[in-house]
């Protein structure tokens, strides 16, 4: 096999995240060589390559769907909103600036069409397969001139289209049709058929719509794939934590201890990398919630402000809404708050900002002996160390540099000497992202907030984030493997477009 296929969607949250995940896994598991690939992604979510790349976290978690290691040529643009109408760029793992929405789609991105063509074409001389997801939808014609990454990249690389939609939502069939007859002639030729996602009841009672949707087309449905709770990967946009819908949704065993532990994560403007709490959600007995008021923090035992991409836009928010207040008085009272990446940076005393915000000299709320300055060059690493006498790995990306100036140190290297972090009592902050998911690390943090916190909690000992990540991935496989006409997706994946595919009229507009 050496093909591809592009997975594109009637809408944003089609699913076609979780089905390009779900084929990954489905061939990986019959011996091939494959590899996820988009072309351009928005989301503050990302991730960091053992190289030092910076890519959208749902193309890792995809990479993780191969048991491959990630590479930015998986997501060889990523676009982090920085506000309603502008971006920071991210081309091959490394920003290069900032654009505003009318800048890039008027010229911008049509020029980076060539770099997401070479990259798709050194995973393809890399691996048997190459599944691409496409975003939002192909039929959005004010944007197709400048496409590199639904219909764009499609005819740029000959890929075969399939087209999923989410039946839940209700008008699937007018979204397939519709979605087909705005293409070009070129496109639509391109299309090969369909894939409905989230299909609740009985399939024979759909089995005579998709016929006539193939007397309509020309075109043919791969699979009606059964609504499946808690099946998202990590989130490219909303507050969706996919793991925690998972273990949420499922059979989970009930706590250890005698009570539950309560995490209240502040729902910051810009919020990036939330996925940082599914690991606690991933707990027995460990019960996470989004906040925006103050009240809603009196009953946590421990609250998070998280990462964001606007640090002094968050801190504003915090003091307009009372939550600056409620935090201040949770760390008055020696009760457990972290931070997370930006929202570490803003419990410090004072932030200077002429990269990210450009506000200049801003106080921060003054709950931890740091100090930080935007720097224009971006940490992105890998890095690993020791905390609460456990082993520890995460990723950083952030502009900021903090200088600690005092408390103790939250992570530090073999020899005990200060790698990220502060604490100070209950206080804590880090850069790092994902640490979380250390199993032991986050076992020991969980005993030290149920203890500050009074609760007779206990972290449940046996609870691998990994293994349920892995399981995840495996279901989403069974999904594709059990649900979808897989002898059909082989071939459209090893040997391309049908032949003979009808136009469907009126076609994209001149």
């Amino acid at each position: 096999m050496n093909g591809g296929l592009l997975v594109a969607g009637t809408t944003s949250d089609a699913g076609k995240s979780v089905v390009t995940a779900g084929i990954c896994r489905w061939l990986v598991r019959q011996g091939v060589k494959v590899a996820p690939f988009k072309a351009q992604n928005m989301s503050l979510n990302s991730f960091v390559t053992r190289e030092g790349a910076e890519i959208g976290r749902a193309q890792a978690m995809q990479a993780q769907a191969c048991r491959v290691e990630p590479t930015a040529h998986m997501n060889p643009v990523l676009l982090k909103p920085g506000g309603e109408r502008s971006s920071q760029v991210v081309l091959l793992g490394r920003p290069v600036g900032e654009m505003s929405a009318r800048g890039y789609h008027g010229g911008r991105q049509e020029r980076l069409l060539g770099t997401v063509l070479d990259s798709l074409a050194e995973l393809r001389g890399t691996y048997d397969a190459v599944i691409c997801e496409g975003a939002g939808s192909p039929a959005e014609i004010n944007l197709r001139r400048t496409d590199i990454v639904n219909m764009g990249i499609a005819r740029g690389a000959g890929l075969p289209v399939l087209v999923v939609g989410d039946i839940d939502r209700g008008g699937v069939f007018a979204s397939f049709f519709g979605t087909v007859a705005l293409l070009a002639p070129e496109d639509q030729a391109l299309v090969a058929g369909f894939l409905v996602n989230k299909f609740r009841g009985d399939v024979s009672l759909l089995e005579p719509g998709l016929e006539m949707l193939h007397g309509l087309t020309g075109r043919r449905t791969y699979g009606v794939l059964p609504f499946r709770h808690g099946l998202g990967i990590d989130e490219e946009d909303g507050l969706r934590v996919s793991l925690r819908g998972t273990v949420r949704e499922s059979v989970v065993a009930p706590p250890v201890g005698e009570d539950v532990l309560r995490i209240a994560v502040c729902a910051v403007p810009l919020m990036s990398n939330f996925t940082d709490v599914d690991a606690l959600a991933a707990e027995p007995g460990v019960v996470v919630r989004f906040v925006d008021r103050p009240e809603e923090l009196a009953d946590a035992d421990l609250v998070i402000v998280p990462g964001t991409r606007g640090t002094v836009r968050a801190l504003e928010w915090l003091r307009e809404r009372g939550l600056a207040d409620a935090i201040a008085r949770r760390v008055a009272e020696r009760r457990p708050v972290l931070g997370i990446c930006g929202g570490f940076q803003l419990l410090g005393e004072h932030i200077e900002d002429e990269v990210e915000s450009r506000a200049g000299h801003v106080d921060g709320l003054g709950l931890l002996p740091v100090r930080v300055r935007f720097d224009r060059e971006k940490t992105l690493t890998r890095p690993v160390g020791e905390a609460l006498g456990e082993h520890v790995e995460g990723y950083e990306i952030h502009h900021g540099v903090a200088e600690v100036a005092g408390g103790d140190a939250f992570i530090s290297d073999d020899k005990g000497h200060s790698l990220d972090g502060c604490r100070v009592g209950q206080t804590w902050g880090t850069h790092w992202h994902g640490s979380l998911e250390s199993d032991g690390f986050r076992r020991a943090f969980l005993r030290e907030v149920a203890a500050a916190a009074g609760r007779r909690f206990v972290p449940a000992p046996d609870t691998s984030f990994a293994a349920l990540r892995e399981e995840q991935l495996d279901r989403l496989g069974d999904l594709i493997e059990h649900h979808a006409d897989t002898d059909a997706l082989w071939r459209l994946i090893e040997s391309g477009v049908p032949q003979g595919l009808p136009f469907i009229p009126p076609g994209a507009p001149a």
